[in-house]
């Protein structure tokens, strides 16, 4: 760094190369300090490593909540598809009914011309709206029962079609707006992840290896901190023994473990890769336990346990927004897909903010 020393005074006539000299010399210790002034106010404009940390650690859990989102527009948006599919087949097969109804009127419509009866009894076959000429009861009185249970038949799958086809109109509406939630969450999710890894790249090889130094310490505090609910978890765990729990926790946890290294991806429910929520369902699926998509429908099945009572196959899931889920392995520590850019892994269970647990079974 340059030096802050005022320069010596000399004495100089006021012109020729000395006084040339002094001048440069002048000139560049202003500019010396202005550069310093300069790095120093651009100093205290970047963010600290631990800002830089928290910035990314926010994004991330911002793009997890919107992941969670996006799972559950994409659920809406399987569930408007499949009952619009039902719907439309519903509508195409009342439609061949009507058909076939249709058929038949004009089948009798086509006997009452040959008795000359076409006047007004095949028009009140014909007639799109049949029922108005049943008021008239010589012409009902001419009708056989049959024909008159084909025209009852007849009327009956007319408004059913109807409704069906604006059931099928609101289902479709109902379609689009899902799919339109399913793009915007997308997106979403993007931009988080973009912004966090931008952050990431405009850092130095200095400041990485310091925020690689910080994370080990946050690691090492949350393992300090797991173990110690551990000890207390394991000790009430002999007193709420339950071996049916167990059994199944312990399917749960090889089929998690065995996703050990797969990649996260958001929205994914495996086989190749998982979300959060994409993992648990999945492992605690092996078990034969049915659990919904996302956290925020998974934290309300089963149990609400303390934390100090977690067993192995519990649930834990965390930050105020319920975010992020994990399963609880023993010994202090969970089994996750954390997030984009990282697998599968294993992690002190307060390694963040934890909401609560849940017994899935």
């Amino acid at each position: 760094m340059a030096s802050h020393r005022k320069p010596r005074t000399r004495t100089l006539s006021p012109s020729g190369p000395r006084a040339v000299v002094g001048v440069t010399s002048a000139a560049l210790a202003t500019m010396t300090l202005l550069s310093e002034h300069a790095s120093a106010a651009t100093t205290a404009q970047q963010p600290s490593i631990q800002e830089v940390q928290s910035q990314v650690d926010s994004l991330n859990q911002q793009a997890e909540e919107a992941t969670q989102k996006y799972d559950q527009a994409q659920e809406q948006t399987a569930a408007a598809r499949q009952k619009a599919d039902a719907l439309l087949t519903q509508v195409a097969q009342n439609a061949e009914r009507l058909n076939q109804s249709r058929r038949v009127l004009g089948q009798f419509a086509a006997e009452q011309y040959r008795t000359g009866g076409l006047d007004q009894t095949a028009a009140v076959f014909l007639a799109s709206d049949p029922q108005q000429y049943f008021e008239q009861q010589h012409i009902l009185g001419r009708m056989t029962a049959q024909q008159q249970q084909v025209l009852t038949t007849f009327e009956q799958q007319q408004a059913a079609a109807a409704k069906q086809r604006t059931q099928a109109a609101d289902s479709l509406q109902q379609l689009s707006s899902a799919q339109q939630q399913l793009a915007a969450d997308k997106t979403t999710v993007q931009q988080k992840l973009t912004q966090a890894q931008t952050l990431l790249n405009s850092l130095t090889a200095q400041q990485k290896a310091r925020l690689e130094a910080l994370r080990k310490q946050q690691e090492e505090e949350a393992a300090r901190k797991a173990a110690q609910l551990a000890a207390e978890a394991q000790a009430n765990a002999a007193k709420n023994a339950d071996s049916s729990y167990t059994a199944k926790a312990a399917k749960a946890i090889a089929f998690a473990k065995a996703q050990l290294g797969k990649p996260y991806v958001w929205g994914a429910t495996g086989p190749d890769s998982f979300d959060c929520s994409g993992l648990t369902q999945a492992a605690w699926g092996a078990a034969g336990v049915s659990l919904p998509r996302t956290t925020w429908d998974q934290v309300d099945v089963g149990t609400r346990i303390p934390i100090s009572d977690v067993q192995p196959g519990d649930l834990i899931f965390y930050n105020s927004s319920i975010d992020h889920v994990a399963m609880y392995i023993g010994n202090g520590q969970i089994i996750q897909a954390p997030h984009t850019g990282a697998v599968v892994d294993i992690q002190p269970m307060t390694e963040m903010p934890i909401y609560g647990a849940t017994r899935p079974a």
